[in-house]
């Protein structure tokens, strides 16, 4: 019963997105809920490698990871707008070369998307050959504090979670 109430649920959040009734998308709808439902089935119900402490123990530490995110956007959206509203100039944009140390690649996404979020920085390309993210940031002129900041916000917030 409950995976006949998770696909129902899974194709009304389809169609109020696309804010459509009609036939073919209650179809396609259906038939992506439940190429989810089976995805989802195989991947959480198989042998974990983590275990079920190290679990509870990263979701614990999330809203932590999820805050420090947030404080990197407001910083970043401050940096920002100085710059746009003339108060600060626009000296030294450029790329840096943020090692990729131990993460994995699950982690490697989340720093991905994490540093992506902050205006003022964008992931450019992933070098493995070297090991390092390139990363763009409004401000290079100090490249070893962007590399540092990247590397204490890694330690501290989301190896924890997404290592």
């Amino acid at each position: 019963m409950s995976s006949v109430l998770a696909l129902v649920l899974l194709v009304l959040v389809y169609l109020l997105t696309l804010a459509s009734l009609d036939p073919w998308d209650v179809a396609l709808g259906a038939g992506l809920a439940a190429g989810v439902l089976v995805w989802a089935r195989r991947t959480l119900s198989a042998p974990s490698a983590i275990g079920a402490a190290v679990l509870v123990g990263r979701i614990a530490r999330f809203p932590l990871f999820a805050g420090a995110v947030a404080r990197e956007i407001v910083v970043g959206t401050w940096q920002v707008a100085l710059v746009v509203m003339g108060v600060r100039r626009l000296s030294r944009p450029g790329i840096v070369a943020v090692p990729i140390g131990d993460r994995t690649p699950a982690g490697l996404a989340a720093t991905a998307l994490a540093l992506t979020l902050s205006p003022g920085e964008v992931l450019v390309d992933i070098d493995r050959s070297r090991g390092v993210m390139l990363v763009h940031v409004i401000d290079a002129h100090d490249p070893d504090a962007v590399r540092a900041r990247h590397d204490h916000f890694y330690r501290r917030y989301q190896r924890g979670v997404f290592p």
